[in-house]
């Protein structure tokens, strides 16, 4: 485990560690800054514009230390952690490694916060737009409201697979150490007890669709609220953005009158389903008939061909696909 942990942390380096999402009106797809261990990433020149105007720093890669250094000190711990797997398989070994790697991650996240500090609290008092007593500091983890944006700040793969290694290492020692064998004594319970909250890491990062709250969502592109969810669908973008919609045919103008948003996937709701959604593409659809969708799109989605007809005929529906819905 301990060189599954070393190849996690490893693997980091090629990945963005952190990501900052900018949303407000004027850029409905959003803003993202992707962190890397050794460069910045998303849509920097445009954040730049913005900060320029608030009298916030810009943004450059060559200013900042860490990206020289980063990529070097997690492939140091990476080859530590596959070494010690190797060679040194002793409780005592295992622990100064844990330590050492719980102590770099908690002065990484301090580092991250100092920076945000600053470059939300220094403003230029000749900026453009100055807002007394207004400071722009993007949170550590979690959504914050500044001015009009909406700033959303996660980890990113390489930071999933960071804390993925360090799960892993803090694992190895439980079990050398025989902590774990106080509480769980069947190895079967072990592994699960490992897997469940790795498998929760890995929902975190998942590109599946996103729960669409009834009464609450509105669609984007009626802009109505989402209140029957049997005909409900979603967008996916390439930028990690999803978007929901009460109808499929919302769904499909939506997407027709903004060709700029790059499409992951497309989802829609499975009819019989309670709040299920499921990929577009592969879904068996019938129209029309006694079907009455808020929006006079008519659609339904099935998992198999089967449930499809069987619909059918219970609502004196046609056939359809999925070429000929997003035509």
């Amino acid at each position: 485990m301990l060189i599954l942990a070393g190849i996690c942390i490893l693997s980091a380096v090629y990945f963005p560690i952190w990501r900052i999402e900018l949303d407000a009106p004027q850029y409905p797809e959003g803003l993202s800054l992707l962190i890397y261990a050794n460069r910045l990433g998303g849509e920097v020149e445009i954040i730049n514009g913005l900060n320029h105007y608030i009298g916030m720093k810009t943004l450059h890669a060559e200013e900042f230390i860490e990206f020289t250094v980063l990529p070097y000190i997690i492939g140091f711990f990476g080859l530590w952690s596959i070494v010690t797997g190797l060679y040194f398989k002793g409780k005592k070994s295992v622990l100064i490694l844990l330590i050492a790697f719980a102590l770099f991650g908690i002065l990484a996240l301090y580092d991250f916060w100092r920076w945000e500090y600053e470059y939300g609290h220094n403003l230029d008092p000749t900026a453009a737009i100055i807002v007394p007593g207004m400071a722009y500091q993007p949170p550590l983890i979690g959504f914050k409201q500044l001015l009009n944006f909406g700033a959303y700040s996660i980890p990113d793969t390489g930071g999933w697979l960071m804390l993925t290694g360090g799960l892993l290492i803090a694992f190895v020692y439980l079990q050398l150490s025989g902590i774990l064998n106080r509480f769980v004594k069947n190895n079967a319970s072990k592994t699960t007890m490992f897997l469940l909250p790795l498998l929760m890491l890995i929902s975190c990062n998942s590109e599946g669709p996103q729960k669409i709250s009834l009464h609450k969502d509105t669609c984007a592109f009626c802009k109505m609220n989402i209140s029957e969810g049997h005909f409900a669908a979603q967008i996916l973008t390439k930028k990690g953005r999803y978007f929901h919609f009460d109808d499929i045919t919302c769904m499909v103008n939506f997407h027709k009158q903004n060709p700029e948003k790059e499409v992951k996937n497309f989802f829609v709701h499975y009819y019989p389903g309670d709040n299920e959604l499921i990929p577009a593409e592969s879904a068996f659809y019938i129209k029309g008939g006694n079907l009455k969708s808020p929006m006079a799109g008519n659609i339904a989605a099935f998992k198999t061909n089967a449930e499809a007809l069987e619909f059918k005929d219970k609502m004196s529906a046609e056939s359809t696909d999925w070429l000929q819905i997003s035509q």
